[in-house]
């Protein structure tokens, strides 16, 4: 019985390797049919020009998973002269980059031929593991293909990144993921063209639609279709828009380091630009992809300072009401009570004068001398304060008409200097008729 089953497995794996997933057995070779990237990729584009006179040198792809990135570094692979080797960053570490150094350098001394190294999920690497890399990257040994999903100038190590030329993908369009399907639909060679299949346009927008500019997520759902559906008594395969749906999983956020950070920006942003309904798509975005809703109420804290303050005050209660609400009552009724927030933030009117105010306050603070504090301002909560004059001559200001008098306040090297400047908007503009109306009072009296 054991030696069937081993027959069996052995058998599995060989019927498993003589097939491929469709995706990779319609990986584009040339340019001819690459889809997409026509910014870099393009006729006449630099990137293109360095691939097809094998002059790329190190490099790093990096942008949304199913673009084209590892299908770019094959094309790589299939026109230049030089050898080509893969890693996974996920899966291997400082011995297997030691290894392809290694064979590259002897590659490189007995027949003058250089490596291209690729690096899938480059991002994944340590420190330890770049810096091993770095040497034979600069001596010309190994010309360094990283692709990654993530920032690289947040998620990689700025040694790695100093030696590469950066390549942004972006995101394909539904259209062009359409094409990529219907190529994969239609090759009779490596696609599904040798199958009777009959595939309705409406299951085509689909799969492209719900892929999100993943070709490949969306290449794997027409597969899964094509396979597990029966033909009909004609022999053809009918592929609807029912049978698309039930082949695709819903359309999931993708939120990595770096497009959280660009979504909080675009959500702040919003808050400044008082555009409520903006404003609340990336907070439902934000939630939706799984972001903790506390670090949304805290940007809503600094913005009712930073870009309302005092020309609606309110906005600070109102924050702190959805911040009570997110700790007593929890997501996802707290989401209410943080689009009230959110609303009153942008349009509320707004004002600066509280950020500008504090950063000047700050800025002159780190190289003020150490002057003592006026004696009129000192401390006199003690007993005996009064032997040392503490607080002498100071004036109460509640013992004088409107509860206000006129005396220096501000730190010795300071004075006369305005750091708080009242705009004209909302209860700021009440602020300023207040002030207007101090000087005038201040003039007559020095009079």
């Amino acid at each position: 019985m054991l030696w069937f089953i081993l027959i069996s497995m052995d058998l599995f794996s060989q019927n498993s390797a003589a097939r491929p997933p469709l995706a990779d057995r319609m990986r584009p070779k040339t340019f001819d049919d690459f889809v997409g990237q026509e910014h870099i990729a393009g006729k006449g584009k630099l990137l293109r020009r360095a691939i097809e006179a094998d002059m790329l040198t190190s490099s790093i792809f990096y942008g949304p998973p199913g673009c084209g990135k590892t299908t770019l570094a094959h094309i790589v692979a299939g026109s230049t002269k030089s050898a080509f080797e893969m890693l996974n960053a996920v899966t291997s570490g400082v011995a297997d980059v030691r290894k392809v150094i290694s064979e590259a350098n002897d590659r490189q001394r007995m027949y003058g031929i250089s490596t291209y190294l690729l690096l899938d999920e480059c991002h994944r690497w340590s420190k330890a593991q770049s810096d091993s890399i770095l040497p034979a990257i600069e001596k010309g040994i190994i010309k360094f293909i990283g692709s990654t999903t993530e920032n690289p100038m947040i998620a990689m190590t700025p040694a790695i990144v100093s030696r590469c030329r950066i390549f942004e993908f972006y995101q394909l369009t539904d259209e062009q993921v359409k094409k990529s399907l219907k190529r994969a639909a239609e090759d009779e060679e490596n696609g599904l063209g040798k199958l009777k299949v009959k595939i309705d346009e409406d299951a085509y927008d689909h799969w492209a639609n719900i892929a999100n500019g993943d070709a490949r997520s969306a290449i794997n759902a027409l597969e899964l279709a094509v396979l597990s559906t029966s033909a009909g008594k004609d022999g053809i395969i009918l592929i609807d828009i029912n049978i698309a749906e039930d082949s695709i999983q819903k359309r999931l956020l993708k939120c990595d380091e770096s497009y959280f950070y660009d979504m909080l920006s675009a959500f702040c942003k919003s808050l400044r630009g008082s555009d409520s309904d903006a404003a609340l798509a990336w907070f439902a975005r934000m939630i939706h992809a799984g972001v903790d809703p506390r670090i949304v109420v805290r940007r809503l804290f600094a913005h009712a300072s930073e870009d309302v303050g005092l020309a609606a005050p309110d906005a600070m209660l109102q924050v702190s009401a959805a911040a009570k609400a997110l700790e007593f009552v929890g997501m996802p009724e707290a989401r209410l009570s943080i689009a009230q927030a959110i609303i009153f933030v942008c349009e509320a009117p707004k004002s600066n004068s509280v950020v500008m105010a504090i950063g000047q306050a700050f800025d002159d603070a780190q190289g003020a001398p150490n002057y003592p504090v006026p004696n009129h301002l000192r401390d006199t909560h003690y007993m005996g304060s009064d032997k040392f004059s503490r607080g002498k001559g100071y004036k109460y200001p509640h013992d004088y008409p409107n509860h206000y008098v006129e005396q220096e306040y501000a730190p010795k090297g300071s004075d006369g200097k305005i750091y708080y400047v009242p705009s004209d908007q909302g209860f700021e503009e009440r602020i300023k008729t207040i002030r207007k109306q101090k000087n005038i009072n201040k003039q007559e009296t020095e009079k």
